[in-house]
């Protein structure tokens, strides 16, 4: 058997970049994408289009202008311009989950503003048509038949052909971190079809990442209330692939103890869950890796922290699909 080769990619917002890891040692390459390169501030979002492409959802922080969408060499990092620009029509306020279908349309989570010091605006679920250089916007998804706060920020295509949406209440910090929804959408129709998993006391909070693992089921982010929050912990929520019942969850730290959250999760190699971790209380990250086939669920440090990660977001690998965000051994 030859050497196995992959890499991982992972946005890093504490300094702008996207940094490049041996997918099966850990080893840091590079920062793949240098950091502020194309004026990324703010990455979310990276999945590599059907060219090989890296693609990355690029908040604009702090910057008098809406989000975008870039696109960096897949061989060398190297910025090649904005797939969709910051004032062009239907442009992203803050974009942050991104997929890519097999038909080259690209789907958008726009939370919009849900700051605790800005008056939120209800986000949206873009659709653009994507040729490779350009993504022309289609239109937003119809979510009037959801009757909740809409403010979305994961998505993923299902094995179902439906687009699953975490979607948050931010509009009563802190209080409203315990809504939580994941919906599901026609992106043929781009309408609304139902609440997959509901807000019922088994739902994550605040949720943000979502995957469907080899076994079907759907895994998705949850935080804690606040950092003083002692009947939670930042976990990872596990849910059956057909109904959406709750089926278990990963706790990511202890209650009362210090925090440990994760904003996106990926199955990479050997079936195993990848979870970027962020230490709030000392602005360190860390990647860990779960067997989720084994109980209790125990992990190992795959990226320590002090290490080159500062506040890992989202992530992909050189062989996620950029739809289902599966791994394709």
């Amino acid at each position: 058997m030859g050497i196995r080769k992959e890499f991982l990619y992972i946005a890093d917002v504490i300094d702008d970049t996207v940094k490049r890891f041996d997918a099966f040692t850990g080893v840091e390459y590079d920062p793949f994408v240098t950091s502020g390169s194309g004026g990324l501030f703010g990455p979310a979002g990276v999945i590599f289009d059907h060219l090989g492409d890296l693609l990355v959802s690029n908040q604009n922080v702090g910057q008098p202008k809406n989000g975008e969408i870039l696109k960096y060499n897949g061989k060398t990092g190297a910025f090649i311009g904005a797939v969709i620009s910051a004032d062009q029509v239907g442009a992203p306020f803050a974009p942050r989950g991104i997929v890519l279908s097999a038909n080259n349309i690209l789907y958008v989570a726009d939370q919009q503003s849900p700051s605790e010091t800005e008056e939120p605006q209800q986000g949206e679920l873009r659709a653009y048509s994507y040729n490779g250089t350009t993504a022309n916007f289609i239109g937003t998804f119809n979510h009037s038949g959801f009757n909740g706060p809409f403010f979305p920020r994961g998505v993923v295509i299902g094995p179902d052909g439906l687009l699953y949406v975490s979607v948050i209440n931010p509009l009563n910090l802190p209080e409203s971190r315990i809504d939580g929804w994941v919906l599901r959408f026609d992106p043929e129709t781009m309408n609304f079809i139902d609440i997959f998993v509901q807000n019922d006391g088994t739902n994550p909070h605040f949720p943000e990442g979502l995957v469907f693992g080899p076994d079907g089921n759907l895994y998705v982010t949850s935080f804690r209330v606040n950092t003083g929050d002692n009947t939670q912990t930042d976990s990872i929520f596990i849910f059956d692939g057909l109904s959406g019942d709750f089926l278990d969850k990963i706790d990511l730290d202890a209650i009362g103890g210090l925090r440990a959250f994760a904003q996106a999760i990926l199955f990479g190699p050997d079936g195993k869950l990848f979870v970027p971790i962020r230490f709030p209380e000392s602005d360190n990250g860390s990647v860990r890796i779960y067997d989720v086939q084994t109980k209790p669920f125990d992990f190992d440090v795959f990226i320590p922290a002090g290490g080159p990660l500062g506040f890992p977001q989202y992530l992909t690998f050189g062989k996620t699909n950029p739809g289902t965000l599966a791994y394709e051994e």
